[in-house]
């Protein structure tokens, strides 16, 4: 049986996320809090920051409690039976993404990843799938909460088709007409799902927490060499999210 029910995988087919509850392990949680704390220790952000601190990680050892996150979680297979037949590429990058409170901010339109830094072939940074795994809760609003646009992966796919794939580079901040946004609502250990073209911002945190969550771009096999059609296509790598969404018509 899929990890993913026909009404999750619709979700996502229509509105480009969804959210999983307790995919990851309260000790997988613990070890990557305590890797943080270190990351933090050595390299703090400055004294009078507040909103959004990151670290990046490059090619990170599958030891790294980080990586443990995705790799000894439930997230493989969930993420598995999204993109079935294809499979993971290697990770090659992950994030670990802080929002300090207190920070007043109401982020003012979305955005796309990968646009801005090239890879050297001059390719834009596409990617499958954002994976967000929960290190700290989001139970309500305004706590450092990420937003999305639902179903502007939709009209950003509609853009690129009358446009073309290269028109991508022009829509970073994304200013064709959208959905309201909605701030993701989830707990220590959940995992969030978008796709790619979702636009999507990081809002502010009046909470008494400092937000942690751990970012993974993440590529179906062979992705680079199709990038041009899944910009286009939007359900291209999502095979099954496809067919549940055909299954409800």
């Amino acid at each position: 049986m899929s990890p993913l029910n026909d009404d999750q995988l619709r979700h996502f087919a229509e509105r480009g996320f969804v959210v999983i509850p307790d995919v990851v392990a309260p000790r997988l949680l613990e070890a990557a809090m305590l890797r943080i704390d270190r990351l933090v220790e050595q390299n703090p952000p400055p004294a009078d920051r507040r909103g959004f601190h990151f670290y990046w990680e490059q090619n990170p050892a599958d030891s790294d409690p980080l990586v443990a996150l995705l790799h000894e979680s439930r997230a493989p297979e969930i993420v598995q039976s999204l993109i079935a037949p294809l499979a993971l590429a290697k990770l090659e990058q992950l994030q670990v993404s802080l929002n300090i409170p207190v920070w007043k901010h109401r982020p003012g339109g979305p955005h796309i990843d990968g646009i801005r830094i090239t890879e050297p072939s001059g390719r834009p940074g596409t990617f499958t799938l954002l994976a967000g795994i929960f290190l700290t809760d989001q139970s309500t609003t305004d706590m450092g909460n990420l937003w999305v646009w639902p179903g502007s992966h939709k009209v950003a796919a509609s853009y690129l088709r009358e446009h073309g794939p290269d028109a991508l580079f022009d829509i970073e901040h994304p200013t064709y007409p959208m959905e309201a946004p909605e701030q993701i609502l989830g707990r220590a250990g959940d995992l969030f799902l978008g796709n790619y073209l979702l636009g999507h911002n990081m809002g502010g945190n009046l909470s008494a927490v400092i937000r942690r969550v751990v970012y993974f771009r993440l590529q179906a096999e062979g992705h680079r060499a199709r990038w041009r059609d899944c910009v286009r296509d939007p359900l291209l790598e999502f095979e099954p999210a496809r067919m549940a969404l055909n299954r409800s018509r």
